[in-house]
């Protein structure tokens, strides 16, 4: 086995890069003691709203609190239903019976986004919102999704956890439904020291609601007007979020940058490249190919020194956590392919040409050893 390891993720060395941005910043919220709700989370949240063209951003303590709390600023809740994509996250389901509605999924088409065209098919009397998820960096396609909603008063729910920056025919994702939610969860193309999300709407009641559960329902101190959550987002990591805004653009364009020498490179190996709709508006929060004996290639390729990840081995409704929803094998089958088949290869904005090509040839060898 190689020493010198491919990372899958190298935050150590994004953090080596921002030393000198970031450790300041922190130590302005340190020594102000303006730790909860402080001026550092006002000013994310300014930034934050700006950059995805949202009207108003309200900072929470993860993406799963956002899209809770989002469905919950709703009206969503009990014998409620939401639409989500059966090849996402689990959160995005664990969200909607957080709130006490039922998750109900359709399958994804071949960028591994929810299909538009199966949509309309599992729309009931409780269906209340859609929830399309901007997988791996890509947005799904918000004008259809958005016309469905239009046409049987749905509300849609973006989940853009993994969408920071990523653009929808010059719309941010995020920007486009009644609320957009984000993580902030270290690993991300916008990345905390710790966890945290975010919702951004163009919705003033919307943001207020949200802002309302998030601070246990009170407008001013002990007075408290609904039944809220403690979720918000730490001031220490809207600093280091605040500095991370400035560089995103830059990052998300190297990670394309990556994504094109990856293209190129398995073209030539034989091995078929992740489908994207638009180069320009894809941000690669994460590379995933498919491959055959996939479980077998990961292992190659960890004795080969490289990094990999799987997301997601296992479809929700095969989870034991769904069992409720009384799907089985074959209920959503480019799903159940992709699970099977799926390998996300080492992708961050500092990853460097060799690098990726040694993750290459290493898969190609490995490809070539299962035939």
């Amino acid at each position: 086995m190689q020493t010198d390891v491919v990372p899958f993720v190298d935050l150590r060395r994004q953090f080596a890069d921002l030393r000198e941005e970031v450790v300041p910043e922190m130590l302005a919220v340190m020594e102000s003691a303006g730790f909860i709700l402080g001026p550092a989370v006002a000013a994310f949240e300014k930034q934050f709203a700006e950059y995805t063209g949202a009207q108003f951003c309200v900072g929470l303590e993860s993406g799963t609190a956002a899209l809770k709390v989002g469905l919950l600023a709703l009206g969503i809740g009990d014998g409620d239903e939401v639409i989500v994509p059966a090849n996402t996250f689990i959160a995005s389901a664990a969200a909607v019976s957080a709130v006490g509605a039922t998750p109900v999924l359709v399958d994804v088409d071949e960028h591994y986004l929810i299909d538009s065209s199966l949509i309309e098919a599992a729309i009931t009397p409780r269906t209340k919102a859609i929830m399309p998820v901007h997988l791996y960096g890509q947005v799904a396609d918000m004008d259809a999704i958005l016309d469905i909603a239009g046409r049987r008063n749905l509300y849609v729910v973006e989940d853009a956890c993994q969408a920071h920056g990523a653009l929808y025919k010059g719309r941010r994702a995020g920007s486009m439904g009644d609320f957009g939610a984000f993580s902030f969860y270290p690993g991300k193309n916008l990345g905390a020291y710790g966890d945290g999300g975010a919702v951004v709407t163009n919705s003033a009641a919307v943001a207020d609601n949200v802002k309302l559960y998030r601070d246990f329902g009170q407008k001013k101190k002990y007075e408290h007007v609904i039944k809220g959550d403690n979720c918000r987002l730490d001031s220490l990591q809207a600093a280091v979020l605040g500095v991370k805004l400035r560089h995103i653009d830059a990052w998300n364009q190297s990670r394309r940058n990556a994504a094109a020498q990856y293209d190129a490179l398995l073209s030539k190996a034989g091995i078929a490249a992740p489908k994207c709709k638009t180069a320009e508006g894809h941000v690669y929060h994460l590379y995933v190919v498919e491959v055959p004996d996939r479980d077998g290639i990961q292992k190659r390729l960890t004795q080969s020194g490289i990094q990999t990840g799987i997301h997601y081995p296992i479809p929700i409704h095969l989870q034991p956590a769904y069992a409720e929803l009384n799907k089985g094998e074959g209920d959503f089958p480019n799903t159940e392919r992709a699970a099977k088949r799926i390998l996300s290869l080492p992708m961050f904005p500092e990853i460097e040409p060799q690098q990726i090509e040694r993750v290459v040839s290493a898969l190609e060898s490995a490809v070539a050893a299962t035939v």
